[in-house]
């Protein structure tokens, strides 16, 4: 009988442990009141990464920029913009339908410039940075269904806009 408290005891200690340590991430405040940290972790691998939620979602992880302007490159930027973006988009920093594209070289990578453009609908649906600019804008951006080289295009276009030379 003693041999079965013995084990009924050292079973409860070690489910009492295995307990403790399911907590160990429990913070407690200065109330006592315990919280647990937010779960930063989601089903999508690339936002789990701060460097790959830079690059945005989508197949460009690294894009290489020339130091100078690409001139026809950027020309033909501007012919994708007055077609496809011109009706939403500024080239200032004044918000029309969506937000204007002054400075956008510098405030995202351009990876995420090009996953964005190539890839709206996940971007928009899965990338924290894309998501709070739609709650800022309120509008949903259309998926304007650019090529990988239209895309490169606007984007030395938007390079030149923020004064690449």
């Amino acid at each position: 009988m003693k041999k079965y408290l013995l084990a009924i005891s050292v079973l409860a200690f070690a489910f009492s442990c295995s307990n403790d340590s399911q907590n160990s991430n429990a913070d407690q405040n200065e109330s006592g009141d315990t919280y647990q940290p937010e779960n930063k972790t989601t089903d999508h691998p690339e936002l789990n990464d701060e460097a790959e939620n830079k690059r945005g979602i989508g197949k460009f992880t690294h894009v290489d920029l020339p130091a100078t302007l690409d001139v026809p490159l950027a020309t033909a930027g501007k012919t994708v913009f007055e077609l496809k973006c011109y009706s939403c988009h500024k080239l200032t920093d004044e918000r029309l339908v969506g937000p204007g594209w002054k400075g956008v070289t510098t405030r995202r990578a351009p990876e995420w410039i090009m996953n964005f453009a190539t890839n709206t609908d996940e971007m928009l649906n899965k990338d924290a940075a894309a998501q709070a600019m739609l709650e800022t804008c309120l509008i949903r951006m259309p998926n304007q269904n650019l090529n990988d080289d239209d895309a490169r295009k606007v984007l030395e276009f938007m390079r030149q806009n923020d004064g690449v030379k």
